[in-house]
């Protein structure tokens, strides 16, 4: 039985390699000369989370539940984003059918979302500990317990300001590759999944037309055909592949402040700071790049609603339950292909939040591509939506991700969706 090593390259597109082809040879070319290369088709939302579960399951979002980054808790009255658990997701994994059918098949899963609790024999991802009076201890969870102190002897600690926030960089990405290649060279798992983050990062602050893309490319191509590469040697087949592809963006939609001044969306004041009140607001939207998942109270008019949602400029279309799962919002708007939706509600920055101007990846009501940034000037996050030049969940008509891999696969899955990846890998 082979092994397998799946990478999953974060918006890694077509688009970007049809620009750049001198720049991802490996990826294009090498990689899938005894095997393939096409066009990934990707499901809506194309987020991280809801993605990645689709990929593990051979399902959409209204099967696994996973409905976006994050999603509003009706029963807690909380957003949940970035959450980690591996229960949170409805469908069988693949890893979960694999065992089924061979109990003693070792399987790894290293960075991607919603893996902590999973069947996995060997499991990796970031879990700082926040302390009680401020300030975090940098830590990953790891399955077995010795394998992340052993790594950190071997490689160093994984820091997590390469991995989100303002000094995001290829770090992250080279890490996790090297981690990679020690969890193969340690424990040779028959199935290996892993994450490449760094291309994403730079896409959304410079946007991915921008000419210094290029070298972004080359940078992932060269970290892929060096961990490819040392996994073909050690027996392994493998698998790159892309999530979600990016597009250059002009300017934020702020749904929350128009459904605020419509009366909708309810706030509390506390020291001089707008706090969303989920309690009392009768619609509010939790936005995650370029969607939103809308959430409306039993009593509110949905038709009145989606008609004032769909005269915002920015928006293109607004859709009643595309996904049809309780976490998903009663509408979700898509913004237009240049825009992205941003998440407060407030006008006055002096009225905004504490945790506005800073990284807090569960707190905030809504995805903040802006704590990629830091404002000087304040000492924290910006708050200048204009900074964004790249965003994705939207299904792009000109850009798509991609699928390669050194063997070739049945012929009858040439137009590659992101559902038929778990029975490639089952087939495998």
């Amino acid at each position: 039985m082979p092994k397998l090593l799946v990478i999953n390259i974060a918006a890694l597109s077509t688009q970007l390699i049809d620009q750049y082809p001198e720049s991802a040879v490996y990826i294009k070319k090498t990689l899938p000369r005894t095997g393939t290369f096409q066009e990934l088709q990707p499901s809506f939302p194309a987020v991280t989370c809801s993605t990645q579960a689709t990929l593990t399951t051979g399902r959409e979002p209204a099967d696994h539940g996973i409905v976006g980054n994050g999603f509003f808790d009706r029963d807690f009255l909380k957003t949940r984003f970035w959450e980690q658990s591996d229960k949170l997701c409805q469908s069988p994994r693949i890893w979960d059918v694999l065992k089924s059918k061979k109990p003693d098949l070792k399987t790894a899963i290293l960075f991607w979302q919603n893996s902590i609790g999973s069947n996995n024999d060997i499991i990796l991802t970031p879990a700082p500990i926040h302390k009680h009076h401020g300030g975090m201890i940098q830590d990953c969870y790891s399955q077995p317990a010795d394998l992340y102190p052993k790594l950190k002897n071997r490689l160093g600690a994984f820091d997590l300001k390469w991995y989100w926030g303002p000094f995001t960089s290829l770090k992250s990405s080279t890490w996790i590759a090297d981690a990679t290649r020690a969890v193969m060279d340690e424990h040779a798992p028959d199935l290996v999944l892993t994450y490449l983050p760094h291309l994403d990062y730079n896409q959304q602050r410079w946007g991915p037309s921008d000419p210094r893309m290029k070298q972004e490319l080359k940078a992932i191509d060269d970290l892929i055909a060096s961990l490819a590469g040392d996994a073909l040697k050690k027996g392994y087949q493998v698998i790159a592949l892309s999530d979600y592809t990016m597009t250059d963006v002009k300017q934020a939609v702020m749904i929350n402040q128009v459904l605020k001044k419509n009366e909708f969306l309810k706030v509390r004041t506390v020291d001089g700071r707008e706090y969303l009140d989920f309690n009392t607001s009768r619609v509010f939207a939790v936005v995650d790049h370029q969607i939103a998942h809308v959430y409306c109270q039993p009593n509110v008019p949905v038709a009145e609603i989606k008609k004032l949602l769909a005269g915002i400029n920015g928006i293109e279309k607004v859709l009643d339950r595309p996904i049809d799962h309780p976490r998903a919002g009663e509408l979700i708007a898509v913004s237009e292909s240049d825009h992205w939706c941003a998440y407060p509600w407030w006008t006055d920055p002096a009225q905004a939040p504490d945790y506005a101007r800073h990284v807090d990846i569960h707190n905030k009501p809504g995805y903040d591509p802006l704590e990629l940034f830091f404002d000087w000037w304040h000492l924290g996050t910006s708050l200048d939506t204009s900074k964004i030049k790249g965003s994705h969940g939207r299904i792009s008509k000109t850009s798509h991700p991609i699928f390669s891999s050194s063997f070739q696969i049945p012929r009858q899955t040439n137009n590659v969706r992101n559902t038929d990846i778990f029975n490639i890998i089952k087939n495998l």
